[in-house]
């Protein structure tokens, strides 16, 4: 059995403000069966988050700014397909303890291989549209789409609100966007996952990316510091974001033809 307490904008902006609350975040949710394969988005992300299933369509995070900050996200993505999401808060009254649920937490259980799960693909020549005034990781991706995904690919720059897709855009590093932050990794990452590129040297360039752009030192990559100060040069060099990218791919090749020289 478990309290719960919807989120509302009190009890949110409370939340905010740091105030403790109940131990647990819930996301109770409902997918439409179409389309086909946001069921299967909607269950790698959550895998991604670490969230743990306590009933088929609800799921449990402790109760932190971030695990709150993923669960919105999602929930807004669900309810924009024409599915329904809730994010409660909750206490464990009866039937498990907070120090069983904890365990389960820390043992998430393997995402099955699916052919829904097999690496994206894509027709050559998309366009691609991302949040103007862009900096590390919209950057460092738009190196990697053209150089690994879409060498065709065509970039649009556009104001972080009030943009509506056209069809066949992708979006990306945008809310709602086709590829942007999914759980704890950065655009530049999901990009890796979702297209499968598992070079070692393009993996040591995404723990550079995601060092700089998450500021959380989680791979405590030596170079971060100096890749920072070089890339805020070509952004203070050039306000014309197609032209940030284009000076920036010169040293993304560079970083990547010295892993794939040192064998990373």
């Amino acid at each position: 059995m478990i309290q719960l307490n919807h989120m509302n904008d009190s009890t949110e902006s409370t939340a905010r403000q740091g105030v403790a609350g109940a131990p647990w975040l819930l996301l109770i949710h409902q997918v439409p069966p179409k389309p086909d394969y946001l069921r299967v988005k909607v269950r790698r992300r959550l895998h991604r988050m670490g969230a743990t299933p306590l009933k088929s369509s609800v799921y449990v995070l402790p109760n932190t700014p971030e695990a709150r900050e993923d669960f919105e996200w999602l929930a807004r993505e669900i309810a924009a397909e024409g599915g329904e999401a809730a994010v409660c808060e909750a206490t464990f009254v009866a039937g498990v303890t907070d120090a069983e649920f904890q365990a389960r937490l820390s043992r998430p259980a393997p995402l099955p291989a699916t052919k829904a799960d097999a690496v994206d693909r894509i027709e050559p020549g998309r366009t691609w549209v991302t949040r103007a005034d862009v900096h590390v990781d919209r950057v460092a991706s738009a190196w990697l789409i053209r150089r690994f995904i879409d060498p065709q690919a065509r970039f649009q720059f556009v104001a972080a609100k009030g943009y509506h897709p056209g069809a066949g855009e992708l979006r990306f590093d945008m809310f709602e966007g086709e590829y942007t932050h999914e759980g704890d990794r950065c655009t530049f990452e999901t990009l890796l996952a979702r297209f499968g590129l598992s070079d070692r040297a393009l993996t040591a360039i995404g723990e550079i990316v995601h060092d700089i752009d998450c500021k959380d030192e989680r791979f405590g990559r030596p170079e971060a510091s100096g890749i920072a100060t070089l890339l805020h040069g070509v952004v203070t060099t050039h306000a014309d974001d197609a032209a940030r990218v284009e000076r920036a791919a010169a040293l993304w090749d560079d970083l990547y033809a010295h892993f794939k020289k040192k064998r990373v």
